[in-house]
C-alpha cells in the first residue's frame, strides 16, 4: 500500500474516531514513514495522551524527536516511555528505548525486579496482561493458530482480547477490510499487534525459546 493511501486512511479513522489511541498511532507511524516528522510527533503525542500505556508510541515519538534535533525532549519521552514499557512487560520497545537512551548519553532507569511481574499467577487460570499490568482470568485457548495465537494465549487476558475484537471491529468498519484479500488481512494483523504493543521479532523469539502448546 502506498504511503499516501495508509495516510488517508488513518487520517480518516482518527476523524471518525478521535479517541481511537491505535488510530493516532498508526496515523503517526505513517507519517514517520513518509519522513513528515512534525506530523508524526503531533500524532504519536495524541496516541499517548489517549493511552499512556502505549510503549510503542513513546518509543516512535522519541526517534522523530530526536530526527527532528529536540533531544532534550526525546530523552523526556524515552525515559517515560521505558518505564511504562517496563512495567507492562513490553520487551521489545524497552531495549529501543533503552539503546536510544544511552544513544542520547542518558542515564537509562533502573527497574526495579517487581515491576516486572512473572507472567504466570497460578498458572491455568490467571496470568499478569502485558498491556494492563494487572492479573486476569485467561482466554480458554489461543484465539488463532501458530506462534502468534500462542504468544496471545501466554501474555494476554481474556478481557483485553475482546477489548481488542471491539477496537478490531472498527478498524475492518473503517478501513472497509476484505479478509479475502491477503494485503487487507496484514492490515488487519498489523494494527492488531500494534494496539497490543508487541512485534513479529518478539514472536518468533518467544516460539523459539517456548516448549510446544500448553493449551492443546
Amino acid at each position: 500500500m502506498e504511503a499516501t493511501d495508509r495516510i488517508s486512511q488513518w487520517e480518516n479513522m482518527t476523524q471518525a474516531d478521535p479517541d481511537n489511541s491505535m488510530g493516532w498511532l498508526s496515523l503517526g507511524t505513517a507519517y514517520k514513514d513518509a519522513d513528515r516528522a512534525e506530523d508524526a510527533a503531533e500524532a504519536l503525542r495524541r496516541a499517548i495522551e489517549i493511552d499512556a500505556a502505549l510503549s510503542r508510541a513513546y518509543q516512535l515519538l522519541g526517534q522523530v524527536l530526536i530526527q527532528l534535533g529536540h533531544d532534550d525532549q526525546a530523552a523526556d519521552v524515552l525515559t517515560r516511555g521505558y518505564s511504562v514499557a517496563a512495567e507492562h512487560g513490553d520487551v521489545m520497545p524497552q531495549k529501543a528505548m533503552g539503546s536510544l537512551l544511552e544513544k542520547l548519553g542518558q542515564e537509562v532507569p533502573q527497574i526495579e525486579a517487581e515491576q516486572q511481574p512473572a507472567n504466570e499467577v497460578d498458572g491455568e487460570h490467571t496470568i499478569i496482561d502485558r498491556r494492563t499490568g494487572r492479573p486476569g482470568p485467561r482466554m480458554a485457548g489461543p484465539p488463532m493458530r501458530g506462534a502468534l495465537g500462542q504468544f496471545i494465549f501466554d501474555h494476554f487476558t481474556q478481557p483485553t482480547w475482546t477489548e481488542w475484537i471491539g477496537m478490531g471491529t472498527k478498524v475492518i468498519n473503517e478501513l472497509k477490510l476484505d479478509f479475502s484479500n491477503v494485503e487487507h488481512q496484514n492490515t488487519y494483523d498489523q494494527q492488531m499487534m500494534e494496539w497490543l504493543g508487541l512485534s513479529q521479532e518478539e514472536v518468533d523469539a518467544y516460539a523459539a525459546s517456548t516448549p510446544p502448546s500448553k493449551s492443546t
